[in-house]
């Protein structure tokens, strides 16, 4: 019998108070009935849509975009190839040359995925929050031509918080690519190797985004 894939879960855990984007709401969550007196357990949960690992849809830079709920299944499975870009960062930029390097040669992944290894810093810390690293709208751009369906990123966003024009999040968005933010675990990932991805946003209605879990599994 062939054994099972490994199935790598890349979804940071949800909690109550967890490190989010600088001006977001903390998430709160909180029990509201107990087995002990209610016979069952559930909880309350608080949050933006934008919270934790979650998904932008090309509704949340794009005006009439495409909202989370309206993205097709089957542009959320497909082929994966993940860029480990650590060497050639330049300061909080990701450079077009890093993803250009690391490409997997005579592959044509559906989505990649960005490691810097940031997500082992997350923590409420002036580094964490501001100095993270993302692409520049060339980069943006050179993914666009690749004609990839997502792009994922371990940091809190794809584009560095020193681009307040946030040019990354529209060059992708505005072509109908969604972006993963605050993934988890990609170092558990090789590069070189291809993977299935399978993302999984809240269907929520009309939602510029959502939580979504993010598995990568072996082929």
């Amino acid at each position: 019998m062939p054994s099972a894939r490994r199935v790598h879960d890349l979804t940071a855990l949800l909690a109550t108070h967890m490190t989010v984007w600088p001006t977001s709401q903390l998430p709160v969550i909180e029990p509201i009935a107990f087995i002990a007196r209610d016979g069952y357990s559930s909880e309350r949960i608080s949050c933006r849509t934008h919270s934790g690992t979650h998904m932008d849809a090309p509704a949340h830079f794009i005006e009439g975009g495409t909202t989370v709920d309206q993205i097709l299944p089957e542009q959320l499975v497909g082929s994966m190839a993940v860029l480990d870009v650590r060497p050639e960062l330049d300061g909080d930029i990701i450079p077009a040359k890093a993803l250009q390097k690391h490409w997997p040669r005579g592959k044509h992944p559906n989505f990649v995925l960005l490691r810097t290894d940031w997500s082992r810093e997350r923590a409420p810390t002036k580094r964490y929050l501001y100095d993270f690293p993302g692409i520049d709208p060339t980069g943006a751009k050179w993914l666009v031509q690749q004609d990839v369906r997502g792009v994922g990123i371990d940091t809190l966003g794809i584009d560095p918080y020193t681009n307040s024009a946030f040019e990354a999040h529209k060059v992708l968005l505005a072509k109908g690519i969604w972006i993963l933010e605050a993934l988890d675990h990609l170092d558990a990932l090789a590069e070189g190797t291809e993977y299935t991805l399978i993302a999984a946003p809240l269907k929520i209605a009309g939602a510029s985004g959502a939580m979504a879990r993010v598995f990568a599994i072996e082929r």
